[in-house]
């Protein structure tokens, strides 16, 4: 199997063998699936399209990468309601992003085009509970959740 974009030097591999882990074909293909989508995809469907690309990997290999990488904090975790997580890459083409959850439909939609008010807001936020619990935050992930517009008409 070809190497993504993803895999050269410093990549994906080094973040593995950094943290005592060895790089398998079947974490390959799961990274290679999240790094090739903008969609936030449940373990089922990552394994769908991680078969095309390793028909030898399995669905269990697929819950374990997510697993291993969600402890690594290379990805985020998304739970939309509907007991199905959602996955996406934490550092990606998207750049720094929200979510609004639906509720109903369980769509998810990023968001980055934040108001001065917000960006200030969350900065001022992040200040206060760094210095409140002695705490260095490095990242945060805001989910919202509600009803779209197709489901609240």
């Amino acid at each position: 199997m070809g190497r993504g974009k993803c895999f050269g030097q410093g990549g994906w591999h080094g973040k593995f063998h950094g943290r005592g882990y060895r790089m398998t074909a079947g974490r390959e293909a799961v990274i290679n699936v999240l790094s090739s989508t903008k969609e936030h995809l449940s373990a089922d469907e990552i394994f769908i399209r991680a078969r095309k690309l390793n028909p030898d990997i399995g669905l269990t290999t697929v819950y374990r990468t997510l697993e291993r990488l969600s402890i690594m904090g290379e990805i985020h975790r998304l739970d939309p309601g509907d007991k199905r997580a959602r996955f996406e890459l934490a550092e990606s083409e998207k750049g720094h992003h929200h979510h609004l959850v639906c509720t109903k439909c369980n769509r998810i939609i990023d968001y980055d085009d934040f108001i001065d008010d917000e960006v200030k807001l969350l900065s001022e936020t992040e200040k206060k509970l760094s210095k409140k619990y002695d705490f260095k935050i490095n990242n945060h992930l805001i989910q919202f959740y509600g009803e779209c517009k197709e489901c609240a008409e």
